[in-house]
């Protein structure tokens, strides 16, 4: 038996297993077991809360395919709330290791319990070939780019994790069956991609759908979200150094790109319910 804590942040929700109690000898064949929706648990996939020598923790991601993530803006803050809560903090600041490096999260907290978290994500990766594309080493900035039967205009970077991010006039006529899975696996991305289908719906505010690398389609990336919004930046239908607003399908995110070249995301942390397998 096993131990699980289900979570979630803006409905992009993932399985966490405290690995400083629990073995998981084979987390890649556990995620594709845990994930599957009426097989299993059903998630984005699992998260293993890992000991680690230089900060509270190490967050060892596995998408619902298998395949190991590096970085999840939404599933960081998860991992905070999961160690506050259960008094494994000395105050409000969590840091926590992965494999994109340290990450360090503020704790919003009510009653004694952590509601929403706000994560230095870094500064975001604009190098075609260090994302990695093969656009080369330049700033891949509005590049059109040939995807299953239409060109688009599309910008990339890395929060860890490589992002496309496309505009256009309303993300929910987009068929992500069809563009999203053409997009991860385009020639273009040797580490397959994420892929963001974003609009502008006011003045620091984006509608965005995201197809993830190794689960398809999410209800919320918090990496995607800081993905859209430097993409919105860089290309000036949004203001750096402000609050932008990320409508996704599982809630709203909110994205500010500084001017020391850091970004920040800030959004909701749930925990859903407790269990064993």
């Amino acid at each position: 038996m096993m131990n699980f804590v289900k979570m979630h942040g803006a409905g992009n929700d993932y399985i966490y297993i405290d690995g400083f109690c629990e073995e998981v000898p084979n987390p890649e064949e556990t995620a594709i077991k845990l994930s599957r929706p009426h097989f299993g648990i059903g998630a984005d996939g699992i998260v293993i809360i890992r000991p680690d020598e230089t900060a509270d923790c190490f967050m060892d991601i596995y998408n619902a395919d298998g395949s190991r993530a590096k970085m999840c803006g939404n599933a960081v803050r998860c991992v905070a709330k999961f160690l506050y809560d259960r008094k494994r903090l000395n105050g409000i600041c969590a840091k926590i290791n992965t494999l994109s490096g340290l990450r360090t999260v503020a704790i919003d907290e009510k009653d004694g319990k952590a509601v929403s978290a706000t994560v230095n994500m870094g500064k975001p990766v604009l190098n075609g070939k260090s994302i990695p594309t093969r656009f080369g080493d330049a700033v891949v900035k509005n590049k059109s780019i040939f995807v299953y039967d239409r060109y688009f205009d599309v910008t990339c970077l890395s929060m860890g994790n490589p992002h496309c991010v496309t505009f256009c006039d309303d993300p929910d006529l987009m068929d992500l069956s069809i563009y999203g899975q053409a997009f991860e696996n385009h020639e273009y991305f040797p580490d397959r991609i994420n892929a963001e289908f974003v609009s502008v719906i006011g003045k620091n505010a984006l509608k965005v759908r995201v197809f993830e690398r190794g689960s398809g389609e999410t209800l919320a990336c918090g990496t995607g979200a800081c993905a859209s919004a430097v993409a919105a930046v860089l290309l000036g239908k949004c203001d750096r150094e402000s609050e932008i607003s990320v409508q996704m399908k599982g809630g709203e995110l909110f994205v500010c790109w500084s001017n020391d070249g850091d970004v920040y995301l800030n959004g909701e942390a749930v925990e859903v319910f407790t269990g064993k397998i």
